[in-house]
């Protein structure tokens, strides 16, 4: 896995569709084919809406700056458009090294002896224990995670050597009015370490809770009651030390960012002394509630810098310092971007009526498809008494499309926002050009990225062309008879599909996000991932070895 950039700057407005290559090109309206009267006459009014969309986003921003919301390396050279299809040829990578090879590496069910280490005899300082093992709880939006790392002390530095891992439904921020409750929803993940950690390490094993995105969104009052009580709780019902005065609190979205790029490279092996900056890995992580991005860029222009500000982020490490770009865009991660999508078809649907006994159709749901969505409205545009949620029913009906959705989707990225530092991605934010200063670099999606195209992939697929995204959202919108064709063979791919009918509107918004907001070339090939030899990817391993860097104060 976030804070906004502060940086702005100026820039022409354009039309609502962007101009970049071919991958927003409009659709004419005889591809829509023939669907019949109602078909028809929903077709016109989405030209209207869209019209209407249009106007407004185009009033809205020449009145004033938009406000800002806040396995691994075998390729698959083939990916069928079709099944029995014609696919296109993707280019195939080499792997970086890794300090130790999967065949190699322990796990915690192979592991001998989890209290001593196979890698040497004594610990390389004698003031430090030869094995150390540390908790990192990873508060998220949809549920919380614990990884239970150990590492050795052969070296200089600790060495990861194998992770525990254990999750549970239902985010922190779930238990708005119930702090103590919010506690006690970590007490399976605090019991799995209890199992895993030998009981003479215990008290020298700290433990992390870092909250994210989620209890950010969810008010400062509420979110530090929460905090206060899970750190309670940790203190009073568990042996394990709390790591330090940030040992319980909401992450900074920055750190979530660059800490997830940290674990992706350390796993990779691209950070040492002797590597060279364009080796490291670019890392993208979509969240629930937000989206981050950090990259290496490489200045070789005279005519291009990298501006100072809070994306700006200087990390010492391995030996060497590294100057990153940094961002996370509170508000874009997924089912935040799901709930924007919704609010803003329902506006366009019947601006200023809330008729709960209506369906709306949706673009961004896949045709056939219904789904029951909560609108929350502003408190200003609800009467005395009157509850600012409303459960309406969208519905795919025939409108569901890949084009109609992605311009329902870019007004939510707020592409043409004022940009007050040029070059800006999107709402307003700074970002280096990716074809300036990170021309070949490679690129790694997590997260979200990964659980949403896994299911739909060729097995063991780890590389795509950003382009595929597109073909894929197409075969999504489509429909059932369209998943079908494509999947039918797949009965994990089929059921995830009719479990999901947004399913349309995330492969979407996953595409417009790399394309429009980032502005990677179609070409581009990315690799997607959710572990690296059994240790799951994201920003906890990063923020794990931040706080070992720091020190350990107690003897085994």
């Amino acid at each position: 896995m976030r804070s906004s950039n502060n940086n702005h700057s100026n820039s022409t407005p354009l039309a609502i569709l962007p101009r970049i290559n071919n991958g927003y090109s409009r659709r004419d309206s005889n591809d829509y084919g023939n669907k019949g009267p109602d078909g028809g006459r929903r077709r016109f009014k989405w030209k209207l809406l869209g019209l209407g969309g249009t106007l407004l986003f185009l009033f809205v921003w020449i009145l004033g700056p938009r406000e800002r919301r806040q396995k691994v390396w075998d390729t698959v050279g083939i990916y069928p458009h079709e099944k029995g299809g014609e696919g296109y040829q993707i280019t195939t990578l080499p792997p970086q090294p890794t300090t130790i090879s999967a065949a190699t590496r322990l796990t915690f069910e192979t592991d001998p002896n989890p209290s001593s280490t196979t890698h040497c005899t004594k610990p390389y300082k004698p003031s430090v224990p030869l094995v150390q093992w540390a908790l990192m709880i990873d508060a998220g939006s949809t549920g919380s995670r614990i990884h239970i790392y150990k590492f050795h002390n052969c070296g200089p530095s600790p060495e990861y050597e194998y992770e525990v891992f254990e999750k549970i439904k239902g985010g922190l921020s779930s238990y708005a009015s119930n702090p103590e409750g919010a506690a006690q929803s970590l007490d399976g993940l605090m019991d799995k370490a209890l199992e895993v950690v030998p009981e003479e390490f215990r008290k020298c094993t700290p433990v992390a809770v870092k909250a994210t995105a989620g209890l950010r969104l969810l008010g400062l009052e509420d979110s530090e009651n929460i905090l206060d009580a899970v750190r309670h709780r940790l203190e009073t019902e568990y042996p394990f030390p709390i790591a330090g005065k940030d040992g319980v609190v909401i992450m900074d979205g920055k750190d979530e960012g660059v800490y997830a790029w940290i674990t992706a490279n350390y796993l990779l092996d691209t950070i040492r002394s002797n590597k060279n900056a364009d080796s490291t890995y670019a890392v993208l992580d979509l969240g629930g509630a937000s989206t981050q991005i950090v990259f290496e860029p490489t200045i070789t222009r005279s005519d291009t810098k990298f501006e100072d500000g809070d994306h700006k982020y200087r990390l010492h490490f391995g030996g060497r310092e590294h100057v990153l770009y940094q961002n996370s865009y509170l508000g874009y991660g997924l089912m935040q971007a799901r709930n924007s999508v919704h609010r803003l078809v329902d506006f366009m649907h019947l601006p200023g009526k809330k008729n709960l006994d209506i369906e709306i159709a949706n673009p961004c749901l896949s045709q056939g498809t219904r789904r029951s969505v909560i609108i929350e409205d502003p408190p200003s545009e609800c009467a005395p008494g009157e509850s600012p949620e409303r459960n309406i029913t969208m519905i795919g009906a025939d409108v569901g499309d890949f084009e109609s959705c992605n311009r329902v989707v870019e007004l939510v990225m707020a592409k043409h926002a004022l940009c007050h530092v040029k070059p800006c991605s999107f709402n307003g934010v700074y970002q280096p050009s990716i074809l300036d200063t990170f021309p070949n670099g490679q690129i790694l999606l997590l997260s979200y990225f990964y659980d949403r195209l896994e299911p739909l992939l060729p097995p063991s697929t780890t590389t795509i062309h950003i382009d595929y995204l597109k073909t894929l959202a197409q075969q999504i919108c489509a429909g059932p008879s369209s998943w079908l064709k494509h999947w039918g063979s797949n009965p994990t791919a089929m059921a995830e599909l009719q479990d999901r009918p947004e399913y349309c509107l995330d492969m979407t918004f996953m595409h417009a996000l790399l394309r429009l907001g980032y502005e990677f070339k179609a070409e581009r090939v990315v690799y997607i991932a959710k572990q690296i030899e059994d240790t799951e990817l994201g920003w906890c391993l990063g923020a794990t070895i931040a706080v070992l860097e720091g020190g350990v104060t107690c003897e085994i």
